[in-house]
């Protein structure tokens, strides 16, 4: 069985790309507001909201199971992509890289959100991270409610 892998799923949302996109770019520190059932917090380790490579701390619940993660963004404006490199936190006790990115394509009137997971097991017997990909959509649905009220 492969160690190493990427799983994904994409969805449809109303908001456009650059608003999405926003989201993550420059005021992440909303998430928490727009998918409170799944995102309890956010805050900034090193760097700030906006800068490339800068480091933040999400508390999470998927599957009624609170955890942290620690990140490193990556940002990719020309094709609307963010990153975030795992670096410390409970995801990684099952997993030696984890690497969620959320993309957005424009569609329509709205956009296309493409949500994937690369990933590398630290055991042959952890599971692929299907619960974190649920997980995005959820916080991308949250995002887009959001959006659309604002």
């Amino acid at each position: 069985m492969a160690l190493q892998g990427k799983v994904g799923t994409e969805i449809e949302i109303k908001a456009s790309p650059d608003k999405y996109y926003n989201v993550f770019k420059s005021t992440a520190y909303h998430v928490p507001n727009a998918a409170p059932d799944h995102i309890q917090g956010v805050e900034v380790h090193e760097g700030d909201w906006e800068t490339h490579g800068s480091v933040k701390i999400w508390k999470y619940t998927v599957e009624g199971e609170s955890g942290v993660f620690k990140e490193k963004v990556e940002y990719d404006d020309a094709n609307r992509a963010v990153t975030l490199v795992g670096v410390e936190g409970d995801i990684m006790k099952e997993y030696k890289t984890f690497k969620p990115t959320y993309q957005v394509v424009p569609k329509g009137t709205g956009s296309l959100a493409k949500l994937t997971i690369e990933y590398e097991k630290l055991r042959a017997d952890v599971p692929a991270p299907n619960k974190y990909v649920t997980l995005m959509v959820n916080i991308t649905k949250g995002i887009d409610e959001h959006l659309a009220k604002a």
